[in-house]
């Protein structure tokens, strides 16, 4: 189930909201099983016997929080603990998202012809895998206390606002939250208009950017221009920006609306001036996740040997590309972002040009056009059909400049292109601190304003996307599938 579609924004939150709010106000207990369920009803809702992994999951971690919990004076008995946790984890993670990239792989490389069965992906678990992940290891780490109520790791590992697309929440971040949060009216109404904000951000923007880059990369390399090659690299550059980012919004306005704070989980990455400022600010969960359990455990750049760093770098971000899917696009892609970053840390590249106003324009441009290089082969389907995209992009095939797709898909979108463009950076967030300023010095005419437009302008984004979704507009999204 979307959060952008019509069961759910008609039937299945206000359902959850009213039972939430009414028959169990002050009833913190009720109130959490009751969202354990409608998260596993909202998990079931396409294939539902892919609840059974996830209700294993969080039964098998429960456990092993128990058991860690217990034996954390045996030193050697929790390294031992943790290790099967990690394997009892990622061997659901290979049995169902790279059994078959494996088996296909080793059928290529050695001739053999092992059977290769056809395995379903279930939505979203990379995501509460790492959660479940975290929840073991912050109890291990004195960073949240181990449940006894398995229910309460099951709402945890499954709240249905993170559970299929992030963000990855840390146990130690909302582990006092699950009993003791506070639902409140200022709260819940912040909680809404994130919801309506990146609702909006979906339908409108996402989708739209959809269609250009579906048709872009679903044009063979010699039948793409290179006017529409960019065009379908930038929309999909802002597609997946707007679809994930959107989607974050979506899910942590719906934690509020029942009293979670989740962390922000992007901060305008296409404005940054280095790859290694573009991590900071993309998929800030994944990346804080790879951060605190891999790479500081492994010695992080606080190392002696700089190939020891270097080292540390190349298994985080060769986790990270595979972490996305089994393809060797993605593994690429990870292993491209290790070299880029690798390299700017050998050469101090955050600190070049400080200060120059110039340089700082040379380091964006450079920054954005590496980050769209890897969103072609994050894209396209093979190696392959990545290089002949590229090889379009950048006039290396010998196709045409321009061609009727251009003009066409141009025309069609230039308002959605532009306005894209423009709340990819902080132009919206400058204007909302501005604003808040001039209501905290007292300036009424703003104060006016801002009451009035601000809840005004969101009923229409939300109106105006509702109506997309009516007429049955294009509505895919991405990291459903990791």
């Amino acid at each position: 189930m979307l959060f952008s579609s019509l069961i759910f924004i008609s039937c299945f939150l206000p359902a959850v909201l009213a039972v939430y709010y009414t028959l169990l106000r002050n009833r913190r207990k009720a109130q959490n099983v009751f969202l354990l369920l409608a998260s596993l009803g909202f998990y079931a809702w396409g294939e539902p016997w892919f609840v059974l992994i996830l209700v294993g999951s969080i039964i098998g971690n429960w456990i092993f929080g128990l058991w860690i919990d217990r034996s954390r004076e045996n030193k050697m008995r929790c390294r031992w603990i943790i290790t099967f946790m990690a394997i009892f984890n990622l061997s659901i993670i290979f049995v169902f998202k790279y059994l078959m990239f494996t088996l296909n792989n080793i059928n290529k490389l050695f001739g053999t012809e092992l059977p290769i069965p056809v395995i379903m992906l279930p939505i979203g678990i990379s995501f509460f895998t790492f959660q479940a992940i975290s929840y073991v290891l912050d109890v291990y780490r004195g960073h949240g206390q181990a449940q006894k109520n398995p229910l309460n790791v099951g709402l945890y590992i499954s709240f249905f606002p993170q559970l299929v697309a992030g963000p990855i929440v840390r146990y130690e971040t909302i582990a006092k939250q699950i009993m003791n949060r506070k639902e409140t009216l200022e709260g819940f109404s912040q909680g809404v208009c994130r919801f309506l904000f990146g609702f909006g951000k979906k339908v409108l923007l996402a989708n739209n950017f959809a269609i250009i880059a579906d048709k872009a990369f679903s044009l063979p390399g010699d039948e793409l221009s290179v006017s529409f090659a960019w065009l379908g690299a930038i929309a999909y550059t802002l597609q997946i920006y707007y679809d994930f980012s959107g989607y974050s919004d979506m899910a942590i306005g719906l934690g509020k609306m029942f009293g979670f704070e989740f962390l922000e989980n992007f901060n305008y990455p296409y404005i940054s001036k280095s790859i290694s400022e573009f991590w900071r600010r993309w998929h800030i969960s994944l990346g804080t996740w790879f951060r605190d359990y891999v790479y500081f455990p492994m010695g992080g750049s606080r190392v002696s040997s700089k190939w020891r760093m270097i080292f540390n770098l190349l298994v985080v971000w060769g986790l990270t590309g595979l972490w996305h899917g089994a393809n060797w696009t993605f593994i690429c892609w990870g292993l491209m972002y290790f070299v880029l970053i690798a390299a700017e840390k050998s050469f101090h590249f955050d600190s070049l040009g400080e200060g120059h106003i110039g340089a700082a324009i040379l380091k964006r441009v450079y920054t954005l056009f590496m980050v769209i290089v890897g969103w072609v082969l994050f894209r396209a389907a093979t190696i392959g059909n990545a290089f002949a995209y590229l090889s379009s992009m950048l006039l290396l095939s010998g196709n045409r400049f321009m061609d009727v797709n251009t003009a066409v898909y141009l025309a069609e979108n230039k308002y959605f292109l532009i306005f894209g463009i423009l709340f990819s950076m902080p132009i919206y967030h400058v204007l909302i601190k501005w604003a808040e300023a001039r209501v905290h010095s007292g300036n009424r005419l703003v104060s006016g304003i801002i009451n009035t437009v601000y809840p005004l302008g969101l009923m229409v984004l939300f109106l105006v996307a509702l109506s997309y979704l009516v007429k049955g507009s294009y509505n895919p999204f991405i990291y459903f599938n990791f």
